[in-house]
């Protein structure tokens, strides 16, 4: 085909093959650079001036990404809020209101379950289930339960492992009782993350995920989700939806750190 000799002497310069030079035994480096490391460093003693300046930026892209970032940074506000935020929406079907959570020790610090106001709505939670007297519940009825109620659910709530502030990028690990369809299913998302999350940007993502000796250790899940707002589309005639194929709001919440 015309232009592929040319395509692909581009693609060989560009890794560094051209004019007979090898190119390198490994590609994939094994071993952080200096520039990396110092990187690392940065991430791992960011202060707490350093993270409310990365708060300042998610403000500032949050809106034009349709992003609904609320300024209330302890838990009780933060609480406060999502009680008002469940009561004033309305489900796009029905009339009755069911919420669905993460099984995260930061979302039950928030004591939903406990606000009068919320009495007579159904709150379920990610958790696995367990049969009546303890008696044990297989993997396969378990994970239906939990898709039931997330399909019951116009509200889903969940925490994030990072947020990336120059995109405003959520990052999303899923686990057990960290089910994705809880970011996914429900019409209106709602995300409580702590302070000490925020990175700068995707850079410090890539950086931290492959060379911080805690997440080599933990190591990837099955799926890491980035999200940047609520979901959209402009298949149909240029035209911006929200709410295609997911959550038609993003709501977040940051938890304030303690200064060091």
């Amino acid at each position: 085909m015309p232009g592929r000799t040319e395509f692909i002497q581009t693609i060989g310069k560009a890794l560094g093959r051209g004019a007979g030079n090898a190119g390198d035994a490994d590609i994939f480096t094994t071993t952080a650079s200096l520039e990396q490391e110092a990187l690392l460093a940065r991430i791992k003693t960011r202060s707490a001036a350093e993270r409310k300046q990365l708060r300042g930026v998610i403000e500032q892209v949050a809106g034009p990404l349709h992003i609904d970032f609320h300024p209330e940074d302890n838990l009780d506000d933060i609480a406060g809020a999502i009680g008002r935020l469940i009561l004033e929406k309305d489900p796009e079907w029905g009339t009755e209101k069911s919420v669905v959570r993460w099984d995260h020790p930061l979302l039950s610090r928030l004591h939903l379950e406990s606000l009068a106001e919320l009495d007579g709505v159904t709150l379920h939670t990610t958790d696995c289930v367990s049969g009546g007297q303890g008696a044990k519940v297989s993997a396969a009825a378990q994970r239906s339960a939990i898709r039931e109620n997330v399909e019951a659910s116009f509200i889903g709530i969940t925490s994030a492992d990072y947020l990336a502030a120059a995109t405003a990028t959520l990052v999303m690990r899923s686990r057990p009782g960290h089910a994705r369809s809880a970011s996914l299913v429900p019409s209106i998302h709602i995300v409580v993350i702590e302070e000490e999350k925020l990175l700068a940007n995707l850079e410090e993502l890539y950086t931290l995920l492959k060379w911080d000796p805690e997440e080599q250790a933990q190591g990837l899940t099955n799926c890491l989700s980035l999200i940047s707002g609520p979901s959209k589309t402009g298949d149909i005639e240029l035209v911006m939806v929200h709410g295609a194929h997911g959550p038609r709001e993003l709501h977040l919440f940051i938890v304030k750190g303690e200064a060091p």
